[in-house]
């Protein structure tokens, strides 16, 4: 029988699946559900060493004749101190042990609480990989555990050898032993360039049996000519689609921006799982696409393959089983180099999703930021760049297509607002491109120092929505009345024309569609002789009832869906939603 604990549920479970059975133990109250559940298996093998220095260095030699890790446990406090030495002389020597250290409850901390010091990352840079575990009451707590886990024990042999460290926080003694099958459990695979062809041919042909692989592209600033032919050729070869957004800079013609139809307002679960793939294949940095938490609600019923060249675990979707440490271009080359001649993506996932993807419906905008937008964008010519800044920039470009060959970059590395202006200003230095910038009035008012810059060339044309705050908080609802617009949405009547003016920018602005479309045959050449800045003014409220009008023309209806929608935010309002989301926890258990 095993611990009711479920964190050291998932440790044992993962032990097991990595194959590390040998374990040396010191006496302890706090490690008691380790020690008891492994003492009881006929797995593992057990050893009895009391002082936690001489059973780190006992463990040290046990690994080193065993060639494989070995794991120590020790209770709380200075048992964990006495690891240090025989810990830090397998660091030196590369010797995997894996320190499982026991702690207390970490709200305690510094509270006088007996048998508890601070424990988290103790070792330093002495252990390969440390990691402090969560005391575990839901279903994400559970994933995040095993994340966690997972990483220590990648980083045994990771480029190297050497010990890691899990401490293993809990809220009270547990001395219950009531559980008779351990969890399931995913084990992560990492498979790097210098791995066995038969490892990686093993993954193919998983990938070649799949009926649905979708692609996700992540945030590119360069895209080499290799990458684009090579995830051209695996669209071909395999069953998949390709997700695309601007910031990806992948342009492959069958590729699908998803940005509509999956975002939160426009989606309904039921159809996120008619199109819930077998393995999703993602590389890049950060997605802006609802894609990430649309399918972080099925977590588990899918397969999340990471293409990821420092090897790092990057978990987006909650679905991870394994990391390829390599550039995307090799993954993609070497996925086409395997497969048969006359194997062909049969295109029945692709249609699908392009069916759902074209069934949304654009009406003619009224005048807002979306029209605005619409207008600047779909005007850009070829071969220039574009800076989106955060949200409403991003996700409104993404509604609407652009012409080829137009470089797209946006700060979603972090999601601020500080330095949108002063970044896109640095890449439309560097050459001599047409450079096009979207961004809202408080994004600008907080980098508007940039426009004092002497490096400025004449190739920039800047779009300013002012709609006199954000906009994003009546898109995302917290707006909750007048007072909101003091503190929340920062509601202001400034104007950015004396300030553009003075710094020998062309100054141009729209209240209307009539005056929007006359300022855009100026804003648009490319033959200026200055910069030039072009001010929208429209109204918040307007602007985020334009994107719900337009998510509701075609958004996928269905009666439980319509009553499930509207509970939601009933309960919410009713008992809040701290209260509403923990119900729809234990629902989803």
């Amino acid at each position: 029988m095993y611990t009711e604990l479920k964190t050291y549920q998932i440790i044992i479970a993962l032990l097991k699946k990595y194959g590390i059975t040998h374990c040396v133990l010191s006496a302890g109250s706090r490690n008691v559900p380790f020690v008891h559940s492994i003492e009881e298996d006929p797995e593992f093998h057990c050893y009895s060493v009391v002082d936690e220095r001489s059973a780190g260095y006992f463990a040290l030699g046990l690994a080193q004749e065993l060639n494989q890790p070995v794991v120590i446990s020790c209770t709380s406090s200075t048992a964990t101190c006495n690891y240090w030495p025989p810990v830090a002389e397998a660091f030196y020597q590369g010797v995997p042990i894996v320190v499982l250290t026991s702690d207390r409850d970490p709200e305690m901390l510094g509270q006088w609480e007996d048998q508890m010091i601070d424990q988290v990352g103790m070792y330093d840079r002495h252990v390969r990989k440390s990691v402090n575990l969560p005391i575990i009451n839901n279903h994400d707590d559970e994933i995040y555990c095993q994340r966690l886990v997972n990483e220590a024990l990648m980083e045994l042999n990771h480029h190297g050898t050497g010990p890691v460290h899990i401490n293993v926080p809990m809220k009270s003694y547990n001395n219950s032993f009531n559980v008779k099958t351990l969890p399931e459990v995913t084990k992560f695979d990492r498979l790097c360039l210098d791995d066995s062809d038969a490892l990686w041919k093993e993954k193919i042909e998983k990938l070649k049996k799949a009926k649905r692989i979708l692609v996700t592209c992540g945030q590119n600033s360069f895209v080499s000519s290799a990458l684009q032919e090579s995830l051209n050729e695996f669209f071909k070869k395999y069953n998949s689609a390709v997700s695309v957004e601007y910031m990806s800079n992948i342009e492959i013609e069958e590729g699908l921006n998803l940005n509509v139809c999956m975002d939160a307002r426009y989606v309904i679960p039921k159809k996120v799982k008619e199109f819930l793939p077998d393995i999703v294949i993602s590389f890049g940095g950060n997605i802006f696409a609802g894609i990430k938490e649309q399918f972080r609600k099925f977590a588990g019923e899918f397969e999340h393959w990471l293409v990821q060249e420092d090897g790092r675990v990057v978990d987006l979707y909650k679905s991870i089983t394994t990391i390829f440490e390599c550039k995307p271009e090799y993954f993609f080359q070497y996925c086409v180099k395997v497969t048969d001649k006359d194997q062909l993506n049969d295109r029945e996932y692709y249609h699908g999703l392009k069916n759902y993807v074209d069934s949304v419906v654009y009406p003619d905008f009224p005048y807002s930021h979306v029209y605005a937008i619409k207008e600047m964008v779909e005007k850009i010519p070829s071969d220039s760049i574009l800076h989106l800044s955060i949200n409403d920039s991003i996700r409104i470009t993404n509604f609407f297509k652009l012409n080829p060959r137009i470089k797209t970059y946006a700060n979603i590395g972090t999601h601020g607002i500080d330095g949108c202006l002063s970044s896109f200003l640095g890449q439309a230095a560097a050459g001599n491109k047409q450079s096009y910038l979207v961004i809202g009035d408080l994004a600008f008012f907080y980098d508007m120092n940039a426009m004092r810059l002497r490096h400025i060339k004449n190739n920039v044309h800047v779009l300013l929505i002012n709609n006199e705050g954000g906009s994003e908080f009546y898109f995302n609802h917290m707006w909750k009345d007048e007072a909101s617009d003091l503190h929340t949405t920062a509601r202001h009547h400034t104007k950015a024309e004396g300030w553009v003016k003075s710094n020998n920018f062309i100054y141009l602005s729209a209240h209307d569609k009539e005056s929007m479309q006359e300022a855009l045959k100026e804003f648009m050449r490319s033959d200026l002789d200055k910069p030039v800045f072009l001010e929208v003014f429209t109204e918040m409220k307007t602007d985020s009832d334009v994107i719900y009008d337009f998510f509701d023309l075609s958004r996928p209806k269905d009666v439980q869906s319509e009553t499930i929608r509207r509970s939601k935010e009933f309960i919410k309002a009713t008992i809040g939603q701290e209260k509403a989301q923990k119900i729809a926890g234990l629902f989803k258990k």
